[in-house]
C-alpha cells in the first residue's frame, strides 16, 4: 500500500471521528442549531461509507 493511500484512508477516519465527536457534543451539551448538528452526523456517515466503499487500492 502506498503512503498516499494510507494517508488518504487515515484522513477519512480522522474526519469521520471529528465530525462524530462534534455531533455528540452538540447533541448532548448544547442543544443549539439542531438541524446543523444532524447535518454533521450525516456528513460523518457519508465519509465513513466512502472509506469502506473505496477500500484498499491495488496500486
Amino acid at each position: 500500500m502506498s503512503q498516499t493511500s494510507m494517508l488518504r484512508n487515515s484522513l477519512f477516519l480522522v474526519i469521520f471521528f471529528v465530525l462524530l465527536i462534534m455531533w455528540l457534543l452538540g447533541w448532548t451539551a448544547f442543544h443549539v442549531a439542531g438541524g446543523l448538528i444532524h447535518l454533521l452526523l450525516v456528513i460523518a456517515v457519508i465519509f465513513l461509507i466512502l472509506h469502506f466503499v473505496r477500500g484498499r487500492s491495488s496500486v
